[in-house]
């Protein structure tokens, strides 16, 4: 799973609507760049090295999965269609938007193109101000100083004035406050886990995540199923039930909802797969033992990828153990999701097809099934 940056972003914009302009590019930024998690107040302040209308300021903080160059590609492009095309001479003028990068998590980065932290940031109350709303601890990473004592030692006079309009974050677009429980469940390589991860890192949620690769007979199972079905399955089943039992019942003040890559229900869909009838109908008197007292997910999402996808994303991830698993298995393990999930009065279920979407390098993709979650 890829692990993503904070970066810290500046706005502006001195000509046509300028808080829409604002409001426009923060929108962009959601959508193309990364979760944005904070913004600042907007802030009017003068022109800053010119002689013309009053600017519009603000910051925001954003977790994104791209570097920061392509970070800036983005940035640019989101300029452009806001109208502005940039100049390569020097000199200020006016625009209706302006984008900077001012950190980029602890990054120092110099050349041609891109320099962060902001080379000029220090000298600029406008920047300052709106970043210290967001990030007054943070430190810089060459002067080795907080936001906060960078704006107090700021030699620019420059008088800004909040106003009342605050910019909407478009991720309360996402409401995931009516769950307390989230399960993410799949077929093998369906990207239950990279969901859950990222769902868990954009919206503040507890992460519990399938201890599979601690299981030794996991391995031995792919080379012979016959003979480790019962002892695989067995271990699965008291593995699940300890560790959702024990994160359930831990709560964690800071966190707001739970999300998980699996529901332990998928024990009882893997052995009615893998074990023959008399293990099977012994396996599952057992499981209702102890799935009766297991707390259960307020909601149930199948991510759905036909076996082709599916081989594709197991063959990606490069898991020795699983590199011979046949398409024939895949598709039981589907079947038997979907005759459960349908069967389920007292669920809450969305399946999800996922087969042509690709939600970790396309974030239209995944904001498309956080729609898809958060809907009605």
């Amino acid at each position: 799973m890829m692990s993503s940056t904070t970066f810290y972003i500046a706005l502006g914009s001195n000509k046509g609507d300028k808080l829409k302009n604002l409001q426009l590019a923060v929108d962009a930024i959601h959508a193309e760049v990364g979760n944005v998690k904070l913004i600042s107040k907007v802030y009017k302040s003068p022109a800053f090295g010119f002689e013309s209308d009053d600017f519009l300021n603000a910051c925001l903080v954003l977790d994104s999965y791209l570097k920061p160059q392509n970070v800036l590609e983005v940035l640019l492009k989101i300029e452009k269609s806001l109208g502005r095309t940039r100049k390569t001479g020097k000199g200020y003028e006016a625009r209706t938007i302006d984008l900077d990068i001012i950190f980029a998590g602890d990054a120092v980065i110099d050349i041609k193109t891109l320099q962060v932290p902001h080379p000029e940031m220090a000298k600029r109350r406008f920047v300052l101000q709106p970043l210290y709303d967001i990030a007054s601890k943070v430190k810089h990473p060459k002067l080795n100083k907080e936001v906060s004592v960078l704006l107090e030692a700021c030699e620019d006079d420059s008088v800004l004035e909040p106003i009342k309009i605050w910019l909407k974050n478009p991720r309360k677009a996402y409401d995931f406050s009516r769950f307390n429980y989230i399960a993410i469940e799949g077929n093998i390589g369906a990207g239950k886990t990279s969901l859950a991860t990222m769902i868990s890192q954009d919206f503040n949620a507890k992460l519990i995540l399938e201890r599979f690769a601690d299981n030794p007979f996991l391995p031995k199972f792919y080379k012979d199923a016959a003979r480790y079905a019962f002892p695989l399955e067995m271990s699965f089943l008291a593995d699940r039930y300890q560790q959702i039992s024990d994160d359930l019942s831990q709560l964690d003040l800071f966190k707001d909802f739970i999300v998980s890559d699996y529901d332990v229900f998928k024990s009882l869909i893997f052995s009615k797969i893998t074990l023959q009838e008399d293990e099977f109908t012994l396996y599952r008197k057992l499981f209702y033992l102890m799935y009766k007292d297991i707390a259960k997910p307020e909601l149930y999402v199948y991510l759905y990828q036909n076996t082709k996808r599916l081989q594709e994303n197991i063959k990606k991830r490069g898991r020795d153990y699983e590199q011979d698993i046949e398409d024939d298995y895949l598709e039981k393990i589907n079947e038997g999701y979907l005759e459960f999930l349908k069967t389920q009065k007292d669920f809450n279920v969305k399946i999800i097809d996922i087969s042509d979407r690709d939600f970790v390098k396309n974030r239209a993709d995944y904001l498309w099934i956080l729609s898809t979650i958060c809907g009605e």
